[in-house]
């Protein structure tokens, strides 16, 4: 699913004019954007929860060289489904095993 997807879907659901509804979802996706760039972390309950984490540096291995690269340390933006979002998928899906 796309954003225009997602902008079709809640506009049909909600009555609300296409144009708004990107409109907040924007908002919404630039908020978050927001957040994070301030290292704040969201927790949308019954969803999940977008967290910073930070990855040591290490020495990694050029694939097609074999030689040797460090990598630095860095921050990651990471997202994590909460428990009821991900049970809540696996009974949708049970049809798939």
């Amino acid at each position: 699913m796309t954003k225009a997807d997602l902008v079709r879907v809640v506009s049909a659901e909600t009555g609300i004019i296409r144009k708004d509804v990107a409109l907040a979802i924007d908002a919404f996706l630039e908020s978050v954007k927001e957040s994070m760039k301030e290292g704040k972390h969201i927790e949308i309950r019954g969803f999940g929860t977008f967290k910073l984490k930070v990855r040591k540096a290490r020495i990694g291995r050029n694939p097609k060289t074999e030689k040797k690269v460090d990598v630095p340390s860095r921050v990651v933006p990471t997202f994590k489904f909460s428990r009821a979002f991900k049970e809540e998928v696996d009974e949708a899906n049970q049809d798939l095993l």
